[in-house]
């Protein structure tokens, strides 16, 4: 059931994979190949065979054994010699789905595993030795699926099982003891022969995604089988393939991992589990929704440990802070954060709590949920079966003697109408709002039934933000941006070209050119001007052209600033701002 044809499996363009050169032959010498390779030269070869002849050993452990070539190179020519594809594990993205389909030990035994799905019947496997035919048509037994062989070095491919079974053992699911402790809730397991398989492969997928700091992992059913994507970064990106006879056993496993119902396909649930992945507390918020091919499942991941809690960490210009430490360091009033879902508005909350956070003033918050835990904050959680709401829980906070008081999310009018009043009365409130600009939040709270002199009069600074990414300072290229281009993507008023950089691509940011995440931000702090604006409703548009007449640098500025200091590109600013 195995395959092994010439044409090289995948394209150049795959990172890790290096195709076989248009003259291959299984009649050459391996030692030929590697001289033509350029890996060594004629006299050493001739001398590794010599010896491998003499002492009755094999010609490539002779050729490594001399220090001729080492394991990777080996390999290489082994690929070419046999008209195969070479495969990088150590920059190669392993499909996980398709790692699981064989157990360690029988990898081991084989010296192969599967890396990649092709199509719908056939895996890629990566083997140290491509002549054991035997092997690799068990391989194609176990899985189902049509083989296609590539050749790896043999301690790449140990490598790739020891991280696999690294990534399985590192997930732990809390205990009763634990759960009391960190308040997720127990997860009964049910331990089955069959489950097995189903239970390595959901661990590994969770281990891989942490490991990779992706913030929420996609489960999505296509043609039976089903594709796991992870969010890093912001950008959603695939990751591994879940073969149909394992993906309905996948589904069933969150949902018990999650204590959902396993027998309701047709409505969509939600749930939480509590994981430790190498010994560190994971909270996962689950949500599963029945589709046209099966159900989908979205794992949302917090991670505690990666909330940045500190303003030198979040990428303001030192203008921009200074306007937001000044205001947050008021008496009174409110300081709202808006933008989209996902723009680490939570983030910016966080970071000024920390800020603010000393013995003399009592901090209370409620979040939904709590994403990381303050020290000397009294946070509260929203917990809608139990009557808290965030207007309940608000209520309650003020009976409490605060002095801040932090609203995770203000999402209706009795919410609103609490904060601004709290914000009156001798409360610093911090808040979140879904507005695109800073501009914008006060014509929101009016729309939602605030009065204007409550907002004019509350309002203290407001903050827009996005979330971009950052350049992989490895690989990333200078490029020169004319006017002429600036102003096509709407930055305008720019007079000269700018030297910026553009993405790469290398092994340490997977190909994608960017690592990590930075701010981009908009901070408008309310002057006389502003307040007499919104006690009339004037425009967003009016009250936008006033503050960047005060010195407001608007969103888009900061960000071509970004692009300036080599941080983020254009089309990074262009596809969070909009076009």
């Amino acid at each position: 059931m195995s395959e092994g044809t010439s044409a090289p499996a995948t394209g150049n363009w795959v990172i890790g994979i290096t195709p076989p050169s248009s003259h291959t032959d299984d009649r050459r010498r391996l030692g030929d190949v590697v001289v033509e390779l350029g890996f060594a030269d004629r006299e050493v070869v001739e001398a590794a065979v010599a010896a491998a002849h003499k002492h009755g050993s094999s010609v490539g452990a002779a050729l490594i054994e001399s220090g001729a070539v080492s394991s990777e190179q080996l390999a290489r020519a082994l690929a070419d010699r046999n008209g195969l594809d070479y495969v990088d594990l150590n920059v190669f993205e392993v499909d996980k789905g398709a790692a699981n389909l064989v157990s360690a030990t029988q990898a081991r035994r084989f010296r192969a595993i599967p890396v990649a799905f092709l199509d719908s019947g056939t895996i890629l496997v990566a083997t140290s030795n491509p002549a054991n035919v035997l092997g690799l048509d068990d391989i194609a037994i176990t899985t189902g699926y049509k083989v296609r062989r590539a050749v790896a070095s043999p301690e790449d491919i140990e490598a790739v099982i020891n991280q696999l079974s690294n990534l399985e053992e590192s997930v732990q699911e809390v205990d009763e003891e634990t759960r009391d402790d960190l308040g997720a809730q127990v997860i009964e397991l049910r331990e089955s022969a069959e489950e097995a398989p189903v239970v390595k492969l959901v661990h590994s997928i969770i281990a891989d995604a942490v490991g990779r700091g992706a913030s929420d992992i996609h489960f999505d059913p296509r043609n039976g089988d089903m594709r796991v994507r992870f969010r890093v970064d912001g950008v959603v990106v695939d990751s591994a393939t879940v073969p149909r006879r394992l993906a309905p056993g996948l589904v069933s496993r969150i949902k018990i991992m999650a204590e959902l119902d396993i027998a309701e396909r047709r409505a969509p649930q939600d749930g939480r589990i509590g994981l430790t992945v190498d010994g560190r507390y994971i909270d996962i918020r689950v949500a599963t929704l029945p589709v046209v091919r099966g159900e989908s499942v979205v794992m949302r991941i917090l991670d505690k440990e990666r909330v940045v809690a500190d303003l030198d960490l979040l990428g303001m210009q030192a203008a921009d802070r200074a306007l937001l430490e000044h205001s947050i360091k008021q008496l009174h009033g409110a300081v709202l954060v808006t933008g989209p879902t996902g723009a680490g508005k939570t983030t910016t909350l966080y970071a000024a709590l920390s800020e603010i956070n000393t013995p003399d003033r009592t901090l209370i918050t409620i979040e939904d949920p709590v994403e990381y835990e303050l020290e000397g904050v009294k946070q509260m959680q929203v917990h809608v079966a139990a009557g808290v709401t965030f207007v309940r829980g608000l209520r309650s906070m003020i009976r409490n003697d605060p002095d801040v008081l932090m609203v995770g999310e203000i999402r209706d009018r009795e919410t609103a109408q609490t904060a601004i009043e709290s914000a009156l009365t001798g409360h610093l409130v911090l808040s979140t709002l879904h507005t695109n600009d800073a501009p914008m939040a006060a014509a929101r709270l009016i729309e939602m039934g605030i009065e204007p002199f409550l907002v004019a009069t509350s309002l203290e600074c407001v903050i827009a933000q996005r979330l971009a990414r950052r350049l992989c300072e490895e690989c990333r290229r200078p490029v020169e941006i004319t006017t002429e281009e600036l102003e096509s993507n709407g930055f305008e008023g720019q007079a000269e070209t700018i030297n910026a950089y553009e993405p790469g691509g290398c092994v340490r940011c997977g190909g994608i050119g960017y690592r990590g995440r930075i701010g981009i931000y908009e901070v408008m702090v309310l002057s006389r001007e502003l307040r007499a604006l919104i006690l009339r409703k004037a425009s967003s548009d009016e009250i936008a052209a006033t503050a960047v007449a005060a010195g407001m640098r608007r969103l888009r500025e900061d960000g071509l600033e970004k692009v300036r200091q080599g941080i983020t590109s254009v089309p990074e600013v262009l596809r969070v701002l909009g076009t």
